[in-house]
């Protein structure tokens, strides 16, 4: 085989195609057209040196042929031979006049046509004598299988010499032809890719800025949105607990009086008892009926409920009040843990059990912590948000899945660095690596459709790094649950003072 005269620049050509992505090149360098174009090439370089092979192995045949003098060895020899010969006839056809299934489109350029049918190659003369020489050997007698057969002779001279030589000038033209088409491709494909460069660049560019500031478009509406949605609720609740209020507010002031009137009653009764010992038949009937003994037993205890019952509701009102506080604005001094019972009471209707939901259990492990400085409004949300994602994951298991008790554990820390540690944590299934690393970014959700934004966790860790110069973390791992670690600081500080703080430091 002879030495590819465009070896150098056909190598440097693919390298430098090698290192543009595949999405690159198939939208360029039309990658279709090339692998077809090459897919040929390569069928009729290798279509013709297999021509050179058969050549050889057909020869093969026909000497061991004429030595072999067992009729059963003679006969399996005689069917390869023509097995290769109607191959080679095959290809040899096929290289000029196109096969389909070898890939061989024909027409072969006009050099090859020359080498095929003129002076001084000859090559279709010499492959078609060579397939009839060869066939006649095979057709011959056992007597006639001799060593100096003139088949035999012809064809093992032309295997060695001729023909073989002249297979070799057309393999190696089809080669040439084969490296010069796919040069030429590549480089105008090169070239073309060369000219958009600049313009796909600037154009991927410019695709790159508007879809940031798109997405920052996105996030800021929604970030609006859902500050409204949280100033609306707010209001509602507030509204709803000024208006429980004032009537709750005169039952309970009223209920002391009410025991204390019912059991002065019930001291007369007392007395009275003490004085007419025998009632008349009438009265009698009266008090048979209504069951005085079990009413004086009950009625305290009806009073007792009843004063359970508004303690009850004016401690949600309480509660509703303080978590609708509408104070974005103002930096207040709270306790946490006010913020999460009022948080757990907000939900305690998803924590009951009800229908095949067996409810979930609340594990409270509270340290004593000083009162912080926070947005009171803001980490409310916070709360809602994260002890909402573990209810939703813990409501999401099946009784298949999840044979033991749901739990939420919810714990706190002082650390002595002047923060607090926030710990909420579920027994559910956990996520994996990919979904934990894109748990903070906005839209992003695991949730069905319609059943979440994508917005909760981005917005909370907005609150906490940025509104109060905190942490959030999260520790997950499929079977295992998940844990969101919060550390905010006690004190906090102006941000005026955290600029001026990192233009010193800058």
């Amino acid at each position: 085989m002879t030495k590819k005269p465009y070896n150098g620049i056909y190598r440097q050509t693919l390298f430098i195609l090698g290192k543009l992505s595949v999405p690159v090149l198939t939208t360029y360098l039309h990658l279709d057209e090339i692998n077809t174009v090459q897919e040929i090439n390569a069928a009729v370089v290798n279509v013709s040196g297999r021509q050179r092979m058969l050549s050889q192995r057909t020869a093969l045949f026909a000497l061991r042929l004429v030595c072999t003098k067992d009729k059963q060895a003679q006969e399996e020899l005689r069917s390869g031979l023509l097995a290769d010969l109607d191959l080679m006839e095959r290809s040899h056809k096929g290289l000029i006049e196109g096969d389909r299934d070898l890939k061989l489109p024909g027409h072969p350029s006009p050099t090859v046509q020359s080498m095929y049918f003129a002076a001084p190659l000859n090559l279709d003369r010499q492959v078609r004598q060579y397939i009839d020489q060869a066939r006649a050997i095979a057709r011959s007698s056992s007597e006639e299988l001799i060593p100096d057969n003139p088949h035999l002779c012809y064809i093992l001279t032309e295997s060695s010499k001729n023909l073989v030589e002249a297979l070799d000038s057309v393999v190696n033209q089809y080669q040439k032809e084969s490296d010069t088409e796919q040069l030429a491709i590549h480089i105008y494909q090169a070239q073309l890719y060369e000219k958009s460069c600049a313009a796909t660049a600037q154009a991927v560019s410019q695709g790159k800025k508007l879809e940031q500031a798109l997405q920052e478009l996105q996030q800021a509406q929604s970030q609006l949105v859902e500050k409204e949605k949280m100033s609306n609720l707010g209001c509602l609740v507030a509204g709803v607990a000024h208006e429980i209020n004032n009537p709750v507010s005169f039952i309970y002031g009223n209920l002391n009086y009410a025991t204390d009137y019912i059991q002065n009653l019930l001291d007369l009764l007392k007395v009275y008892e003490e004085e007419y010992p025998k009632p008349s038949v009438v009265l009698q009937e009266k008090i048979d009926e209504i069951d005085l003994e079990f009413l004086k037993e009950d009625l305290p205890k009806v009073m007792y409920s009843m004063e359970v019952g508004a303690k009850r509701i004016h401690q949600i009102v309480r509660s509703l009040r303080n978590f609708s506080r509408s104070d974005e604005e103002l930096i207040q001094v709270v306790d946490i843990h006010e913020g999460i019972d009022n948080t757990l009471l907000i939900l305690q209707n998803r924590l009951k059990a009800h229908g095949d939901n067996e409810g979930i259990e609340i594990v409270k492990e509270y340290s004593n912590l000083p009162l912080i400085e926070c947005y009171s409004g803001q980490i409310n949300q916070v709360l809602m948000n994260l002890i909402g994602n573990a209810i939703d994951e813990l409501e999401n298991l099946s009784s298949d899945v999840c044979s033991y008790p749901k739990k939420i554990k919810i714990s706190t820390e002082f650390c002595h660095s002047g923060t607090i540690i926030l710990r909420i944590a579920d027994n559910g299934q956990g996520m994996t690596e990919d979904v934990k690393a894109r748990l903070f970014e906005p839209f992003f959700t695991t949730k069905p459709v319609g059943k979440g934004t994508g917005l909760g966790l981005s917005i909370s860790y907005q609150i906490v790094v940025e509104k109060h110069q905190g942490s959030i973390e999260c520790i997950s791992q499929p079977g295992e649950g998940t844990e969101f670690i919060i550390e905010i600081p006690v004190v906090q500080r102006q941000q005026e003072e955290i600029t001026n703080e990192l233009e010193s430091v800058a």
